[in-house]
């Protein structure tokens, strides 16, 4: 009975607490038509409930925080690397370790050494940030993810799959000279917090390397992956989630991390490689961006909780918690009826804005709208993934209508209970209940890149 009951509670107790409270509905409009009605400029001492992303937003253990009482800041060849250096070799296997300060300096890095002009990159529908490096360097990103993902409600256990056919078609379009590396996101973020089976991992790895292709894996949130690797994956059942770890990286050339997700601190990333030849590609152009090859932009205090966070996340009984936490949401939406999309991934609950909100059209950004109301009505901060995110085509201008229209409900690693989960899916239900009035919105500032993150909005007349 016991085991039972410690399988679905919180696999640790909570010794500091912070407070928040919820601004009034006339404070909550004024901050929203302050923000250009976009959620991402709202201050975060205004949001009840911030799930925006996991991204650094997760709360670190008594064991990282003592850590950060042993920063060496010795700016080179600081203890701390060499901690952060052996626990990358002990889980993933990889022996050169450039540490970063997140994971889109770990890109910066990777593509300006990799990319050049004309090349395309394939992959599982690239995340944002990583499309964008991608076009930054006049690359082009290929999305090569199995048809399968695009049905939101298609329950299969590895939607974050690549299609093989699709990939070697690219291959064989571009050839190695166009091709620098595959990117594999593991689990796959845009497509829903997706996982990527060990199998498909292996025959992307297979294939590339009959066409001389390199294979990088993005692995913010590899831990979380390995998981449903170990749930649903026939014969991985038996197997240590390190070990799964181990199995995973021996599948790829390289490996981008972003800490600020699975190795659960509020900064840093690495780049990962056991080729000599990369590591030697990437590691100047990290001195020139991050800093010295033992801090990459980082104190010694970060690097050793990243160190020791590394172990954390990929702990069992963590991940237990963790995958089941996420869950506990999807469901509890799904049996109230909102438009989830199934199964749930491993760090958020994605609501379909198709299904929500059909009346408003792609370019009237229905997910951007429906953002803004879960905020006015209940001051919890969710973000969109969806038609902004997707951007403008490099060559017509024109916006790239996503494939999936979704609302991301991020999950911060152990810091909201259940209770405040209940109050989200009683703020989305709200919002559903009123849906048949909201409108869409229209873009007043338009950065030319990532243009999410800032763009100001008006509502549709």
């Amino acid at each position: 009975m016991g085991e039972e009951i410690f399988r679905d509670m919180e696999p640790f107790r909570i010794k500091m607490v912070e407070p928040i409270h919820l601004p009034s509905r006339e404070d909550r409009e004024r901050f929203l038509e302050e923000a250009g009605l976009n959620v991402f400029l709202i201050r975060g001492e205004n949001i009840l409930i911030d799930l925006l992303t996991d991204s650094g937003t997760g709360a670190m253990s008594d064991r990282q925080w003592a850590g950060l009482m042993m920063g060496d800041e010795t700016y080179a060849g600081s203890r701390n690397f060499y901690n952060l250096e052996a626990a990358v070799r002990d889980i993933l296997g990889f022996e050169y370790v450039l540490p970063c300060h997140q994971g889109r300096g770990a890109e910066n890095v990777l593509h300006t050494a990799l990319i050049k002009a004309g090349d395309v990159v394939p992959g599982n529908t690239h995340f944002d940030t990583t499309k964008a490096h991608i076009e930054h360097k006049k690359g082009r990103a290929i999305d090569c993810t199995i048809d399968e993902a695009a049905d939101p409600y298609l329950d299969l256990p590895f939607k974050g799959n690549l299609d093989l056919k699709k990939l070697e078609d690219v291959y064989k379009q571009y050839g190695r000279e166009k091709i620098p590396f595959t990117v594999v996101t593991a689990t796959c973020n845009s497509g829903g917090g997706q996982p990527v089976s060990l199998e498909n991992m292996r025959k992307v790895a297979e294939l590339s390397g009959r066409y001389g292709i390199p294979v990088c894996l993005d692995g913010a949130r590899f831990a979380e992956n390995c998981y449903f690797i170990k749930k649903r994956e026939k014969g991985m059942e038996n197997m240590p989630i390190k070990d799964i770890a181990r199995e995973t990286a021996a599948c790829f050339d390289m490996m981008t991390m972003s800490s600020k997700k699975d190795a659960i601190v509020n900064i840093g990333g690495f780049i990962a490689t056991g080729s000599r030849e990369i590591y030697d590609s990437v590691k100047n152009f990290g001195i020139l961006f991050e800093g010295f090859v033992t801090y990459g932009g980082l104190a010694g205090r970060d690097l050793e909780a990243m160190a020791r966070g590394l172990y954390e996340g990929i702990d069992e009984d963590y991940l237990t918690y963790r995958i089941g936490h996420v869950r506990y949401l999807g469901e509890k939406l799904r049996n109230m009826g909102m438009p989830v999309l199934w199964p749930p991934g491993g760090h958020a609950i994605y609501l379909d804005m198709k299904e929500f909100l059909p009346n408003i059209p792609q370019d009237q950004f229905p997910g951007m709208a429906f953002c803004a109301h879960l905020y006015l009505e209940s001051g919890v901060r969710g973000v969109e993934i969806g038609t902004l995110l997707n951007g403008r085509d490099p060559d017509t201008g024109m916006n790239r209508p996503a494939k999936l229209e979704l609302v991301r409900l991020t999950i911060p690693r152990r810091v909201y209970t259940h209770r405040h989960l209940d109050y989200v899916a009683k703020a989305v239900k709200k919002v559903w209940d009123m849906r048949d009035s909201i409108r869409g919105l229209e873009l007043t500032e338009e950065p030319p890149v990532l243009r999410h993150f800032t763009a100001r909005f008006k509502w549709v007349e």
